[in-house]
């Protein structure tokens, strides 16, 4: 059965925004505790605060995304970007919570819902135009955890794509 351009495109963010999740998973497996909470400067944010960011913001903009402003009331933002008292652990249950969201509300979506406009901070969007801004956010950010933990992993890391210097001919 031939998918309809509105399915498709439900379909393929779902599984290209799985493919960052599994990337940033991927990443932070080969990471210690300590160097999940490093940060590379005072300026900088570590792998758990860019995680405990996309798991707020995701789950402030996926739920009850048809029906209210994707910038929730109970939603602290500031609280993201500090990880005292947080553990590893705890982290992680956020992201998920906030993954969860995402794909929840995307599996719950018809074709015809992508006619639809939603708020974010009482700005309107197309559904697609708020699909697409999560996808650039989770790119901009998992790009931020593998790198940092490329970075502080070093020799010991496992690369998640080919190689540098070992591209097939």
């Amino acid at each position: 059965m031939i998918q309809s351009t509105e399915e498709d495109f439900l379909q393929s963010s779902i599984t290209e925004l799985r493919k960052l999740k599994t990337l940033a998973e991927k990443a932070v497996h080969q990471m210690s505790d300590e160097t999940f909470f490093a940060l590379p400067d005072e300026e900088s944010n570590s792998v758990a605060i860019v995680m405990k960011h996309l798991g707020g913001n995701m789950r402030s903009r996926w739920t009850d995304f048809l029906s209210s402003d994707g910038e929730k009331p109970d939603r602290d933002r500031d609280s993201e970007f500090v990880t005292e008292g947080d553990t590893k652990e705890t982290v992680l249950e956020l992201w998920e919570t906030g993954w969860s969201c995402l794909f929840d509300t995307l599996q719950s979506l018809s074709a015809d819902d992508l006619n639809r406009q939603v708020r974010i901070r009482e700005i309107p969007h197309s559904v697609p135009q708020a699909i697409q801004r999560t996808f650039r956010h989770c790119a901009y950010h998992v790009g931020q955890i593998v790198y940092l933990a490329k970075h502080y992993c070093g020799d010991r890391w496992n690369s998640l794509s080919v190689p540098k210097n070992r591209s097939p001919r």
